[in-house]
C-alpha cells in the first residue's frame, strides 16, 4: 500500500522532512496527517533527534487544530500499515470513545479550513 498523495490546496506546513496535510479521506473534520518525506518504514527506525523533531511537528498541529476547531481533544493515530512513517490527527468533537474511528471517510472537497489552521500554528 502507498500513502496517498495530497490534494493540491491540502498542504498545511510543508519542510525538508515532512508535510502536514488535510487527509484526503477524512472521518471527521480537520482530519490532518503529518508523514515522513524519506522512506521509513517504522518510528523506531528514526534517530532520535528526527524523532524529537516530528514530534514536535505533530504537537505544532495538534496545538493548532485544537484553537482552530476549539476541541477539547485531538486522537494522534500512529499505523503503519503503509510501512511509512506518518501520524494521523483526528478531531474528537462531541463523540467519545473510538466510535469516531467507525465513521465512514468522505472526499475531502472543501479546502477552507486549511487557511484557518495555517493562522494557528
Amino acid at each position: 500500500m502507498k500513502l496517498p498523495t495530497p490534494k493540491p490546496g491540502a498542504i498545511i506546513y510543508d519542510d525538508q522532512k515532512l508535510y502536514i496535510t488535510l487527509a484526503n479521506y477524512p472521518i471527521a473534520e480537520g482530519h490532518t496527517v503529518v508523514v515522513w518525506k524519506d522512506k521509513v518504514t517504522d518510528l523506531h527506525l528514526l534517530s532520535r533527534e528526527d524523532y524529537i523533531y516530528l514530534m514536535n511537528k505533530v504537537d505544532m498541529i495538534r496545538n493548532a487544530l485544537l484553537k482552530t476547531l476549539r476541541l477539547k481533544k485531538v486522537y494522534l493515530i500512529y499505523a503503519d500499515e503503509i510501512n511509512q512513517v506518518h501520524w494521523h490527527l483526528i478531531p474528537r468533537f462531541e463523540e467519545k470513545g473510538f466510535n469516531i474511528l467507525i465513521h465512514k471517510p468522505k472526499i475531502l472537497k472543501d479546502f477552507s479550513l486549511v487557511q484557518k489552521i495555517k493562522t494557528n500554528l
